[in-house]
C-alpha cells in the first residue's frame, strides 16, 4: 500500500486533519472519529506497520508506553473511572485501517459497551493442556 493511501499516514504526515492529544518521537494519538465512547482515542506509530504480524517488537512496546500515558491523560481529564485497550489484526479480527493501532477507550459505566464475548462457559484447566 503506498503510505499516503493510508489515512493514518496522512495524520502523521499532517496532510489529514485530527485532533491529536499526544505526540512523541515514535507515536501519535489522536481522537477516534467514530467515538465508541467520549475520549475514544486510536495510538498509531509514526512508522506505517500493517498489524500485529509486521510491527517490530520495539515499535509496539513505544505504541504501549504512549497509550498508557494517554489512557491515564484521557481517564483524567474526563473522570472515567475505567479504560479499555483493544486492539484488532486482520479482517477477521475487525481491523479496518490496516496501519498498526490501539484503541483507548474510557468507561463511564459498565454498560456504555457491549461485551464482544461472554466468559459464562469455563473449561477446566485439565481441558485446556492439549491447546497450550
Amino acid at each position: 500500500m503506498p503510505l499516503m493511501s493510508c489515512v493514518f499516514c496522512r495524520i502523521v504526515a499532517g496532510t489529514e486533519p485530527s485532533q491529536t492529544i499526544h505526540e512523541d518521537e515514535h507515536a501519535i494519538a489522536f481522537l477516534n472519529i467514530g467515538q465508541a465512547t467520549r475520549g475514544h482515542t486510536l495510538v498509531i506509530p509514526r512508522a506505517h506497520h500493517r498489524d500485529l504480524g509486521e510491527i517490530p517488537a520495539e515499535t509496539a512496546a513505544h505504541v504501549m508506553r504512549a497509550a498508557v500515558e494517554v489512557s491515564r491523560q484521557v481517564a483524567g481529564a474526563l473522570g472515567a473511572p475505567g479504560v479499555n485497550l483493544w486492539h484488532a489484526s486482520g479482517e477477521t479480527a475487525w481491523h479496518s485501517v490496516f496501519h498498526f493501532h490501539l484503541h483507548v477507550v474510557p468507561r463511564f459505566e459498565s454498560t456504555d459497551l457491549t461485551p464482544p464475548w461472554s466468559e459464562e462457559v469455563e473449561h477446566p484447566v485439565e481441558s485446556l493442556k492439549e491447546l497450550a
